[in-house]
């Protein structure tokens, strides 16, 4: 490989796997920097990209990817905030037009301009990265790009929509789905003064729940969780639903207490009905909440350093990118995975305690 060629994972048709091939390595334009890539977390929206069974598709061939980390080894005209030997990170949310009223009211993630990485701009599966540095975010120097890289994404995701669900320290929060980004919520939580019950229907998703910090758990798969968490809280206070599951959605709402928030952040297939009669009677608010803006995205890193908020990581070459989806598809990986492009090729490998096997069923 040429210096100015990179490895790279290619989406060349839907639903088809991923091709590992040299392209040429890209060069940052006007505030874009060029970021050498050390990690790359793997989320579950990357094998939506990678199928295109989302409304909106990306456009042929891309790269997938938005939680890289890495070295910014390069500026383009108009970068202030970076310079080479920085390190920065590759969101979700690329950019935005910053004109809207969403923008200019800090909420940049409901922007209909956005343009979303590894999505509709090339992503981090790859050696090198070209990112906006005006959304690019810094990387705290105590955090490892390993342990960086999924707080990009499922960090920023699980804070904003705790933030989202209006919860105050000493109350309840509920979190449907102790997964790749229930498992970073609980510790949000927790490190937000709150009260956590865990839901899920895997007794060892559970038995993690309840080492992070959760005082109360049910396993849905068992019983409806429900009656169990009205009589146990009186109804939560908050609730955030990431578990991508109807069932999950019905039960989030079932479980909020009067006057109290459900935040969704799932997305799964199909038509969510909501019971009327609960929501009007009751009070409830139940909304949406999409990754997060820049500054939630300063605070998600901030508190994760403070915190020690820490990802149960399984590492994985990018070689193996394609038995990475196939485990994310049918719910055979715990926590996150993430690429680690530093290192010679190897086997899935434990982080940080991570727990099961995270192989491909």
């Amino acid at each position: 490989m040429t210096a100015k060629t990179m490895r790279a994972a290619v989406v060349r048709a839907f639903a088809q796997p991923l091709e590992i091939t040299e392209l040429p390595m890209p060069a940052p334009g006007p505030n874009e920097i060029l970021v050498r890539t050390e990690a790359c977390g793997v989320c579950h929206t990357d094998c939506h990209a990678a199928d295109g069974d989302w409304p909106v598709k990306p456009r042929l061939p891309f790269i997938p990817g938005h939680e890289g980390v890495g070295t910014v080894i390069a500026v383009g005209s108009g970068v202030r905030t970076f310079q080479p030997g920085d390190r920065a990170g590759f969101p979700w949310l690329h950019s935005a037009c910053g004109q809207c009223e969403w923008c200019v009211s800090g909420h940049e993630a409901l922007c209909p301009d956005a343009v979303y990485g590894g999505y509709t701009v090339n992503g981090s599966f790859a050696e090198y990265f070209v990112a906006d540095a005006r959304y690019a975010p810094r990387i705290p120097a105590s955090l490892s790009s390993i342990a960086a890289a999924p707080l990009l994404c499922a960090g920023v995701t699980t804070y904003k929509g705790l933030k989202e669900t209006k919860a105050r320290p000493g109350q309840w929060v509920a979190i449907v789905g102790i997964g790749g980004l229930g498992h970073l919520a609980i510790q949000y939580a927790r490190a937000m003064g709150l009260h956590v019950v865990a839901i899920d229907v895997h007794d060892e998703k559970l038995n993690l729940a309840r080492q992070l910090g959760a005082e109360i758990t049910a396993n849905a798969a068992a019983n409806d969780p429900v009656p169990e968490v009205l009589r146990m809280t009186g109804g939560a206070h908050g609730v955030l639903v990431t578990a991508p599951s109807l069932p999950a959605f019905r039960q989030g709402v079932g479980m909020t207490r009067r006057a109290g928030t459900c935040v969704l952040v799932g997305l799964p297939p199909g038509e969510f009905p909501l019971p009327l009669f609960d929501v009007v009677l009751k009070g409830l608010t139940v909304r949406g909440s999409v990754v997060g803006t820049r500054a939630d995205m300063r605070e998600a890193l901030d508190i994760a350093v403070s915190a020690r908020i820490t990802a149960h990581i399984q590492r994985s070459p990018l070689e193996n990118i394609n038995e990475v989806l196939n485990g994310l598809a049918v719910g055979a990986i715990q926590g996150r995975v993430v690429l680690d492009l530093e290192s010679a090729p190897h086997s899935l490998v434990f982080e940080e305690k991570a727990a099961g096997n995270g192989q491909r069923s």
